[in-house]
C-alpha cells in the first residue's frame, strides 16, 4: 500500500457513463485539505462493502481514511479493519447515539471533529491525506449528507429493496453526486427489473450519474473509483485555482 508519497497527478476526463465531475462550492477550510465523499443510503443497501471495495481498488495510489457512522456499535469500523482493507490506524467509528441522518446532516460536529482529527494525525505520520470517506449509518430515502461535511456524497440503493425504489425518488436519490444501483447481480432473484431501476434512476436526476454495481468481489466497484478519482481531481484543479 502506498501511504508515505507525494501526491499523484490524476488524469482528467469523464467518468466511465459519460459524466463529468461537478462539485458544489466549497464549504470551507484549507484548500489543500483532503476532498471527503460521503456514502449514504439504506440499510442493506451495501455501503460498506462499497467502501472496502473502493480502498481495495485505491489504497496503492491514494492515501485514503475512512469514517463509519452507526448508533450505539463500531461494527461497520470493525468489518473493514478484519478485512484489512487499510492499516487499523485509517479507518474510525463515530457513534452517533441518534438516527444516523442526524449525525452527517442536522449535528455534523462529532463527524467533522473526527474528519479533522483523523487527516491530521495521518497527515503528521504519513504525508498529505488524499480522500476520506464517511460512510453513514443504514438510513432511509432522505438520508442526505450535509455539504458543511462532506464535498461530493455518493447514494447507495439495492435491488433487493425493489425496483420501485428510484421511481420513488427522495433527496438521496435525486441529489446525490452519484447514485449507486448495487447487488444487480441478485435481480433474477428478487424480481427486480435492473434496466427500469436504471431508467427510473436517471430520469429523477436529471443527467447526474447512476452506476450499477455488484460487489462479489472489488473489481465490481471500478466505474466508482473512476468516479472518486475524477472527484479528486476535481478537487484538486480548485485547490490550485483558489
Amino acid at each position: 500500500m502506498i501511504h508515505d508519497r507525494p501526491r499523484p497527478a490524476l488524469p482528467h476526463g469523464d467518468h466511465a457513463d459519460g459524466s463529468h465531475v461537478h462539485l458544489p462550492p466549497a464549504s470551507g477550510g484549507p484548500a489543500d485539505r483532503p476532498v471527503r465523499i460521503g456514502i449514504g443510503g439504506p440499510v442493506g443497501s451495501g455501503k460498506t462493502t462499497l467502501v472496502a471495495a473502493l480502498c481495495a481498488l485505491l489504497r496503492d495510489e491514494l492515501s485514503l481514511a475512512v469514517i463509519t457512522n452507526d448508533i450505539f456499535t463500531t461494527e461497520d469500523a470493525e468489518a473493514l479493519r478484519r478485512a484489512d482493507v487499510l492499516p487499523h490506524e485509517r479507518i474510525v467509528a463515530v457513534e452517533t447515539g441518534c438516527c444516523p441522518h442526524t449525525a452527517i446532516r442536522d449535528d455534523i460536529a462529532a463527524n467533522l471533529d473526527a474528519a479533522e482529527v483523523l487527516e491530521t494525525r495521518l497527515t503528521t505520520a504519513h504525508g498529505p491525506v488524499d480522500v476520506t470517506l464517511v460512510e453513514s449509518g443504514g438510513d432511509n430515502l432522505t438520508a442526505i449528507f450535509s455539504r458543511g461535511l462532506v464535498d461530493a456524497q455518493i447514494f447507495v440503493l439495492d435491488t433487493a429493496g425493489g425496483d420501485d425504489v428510484p421511481r420513488k425518488g427522495g433527496p438521496g436519490v435525486a441529489t446525490a453526486d452519484l447514485l449507486v444501483i448495487n447487488k444487480v447481480d441478485l435481480a433474477p432473484h428478487v424480481g427486480a427489473d435492473v434496466d427500469l431501476m436504471l431508467s427510473d434512476a436517471r430520469a429523477r436526476r436529471g443527467g447526474a450519474p447512476v452506476l450499477p454495481t455488484s460487489l462479489r468481489d472489488p473489481t465490481g466497484a471500478a466505474a466508482v473509483a473512476d468516479w472518486v478519482r475524477g472527484v479528486l481531481a476535481t478537487w484538486r484543479d480548485r485547490s490550485v485555482l483558489a
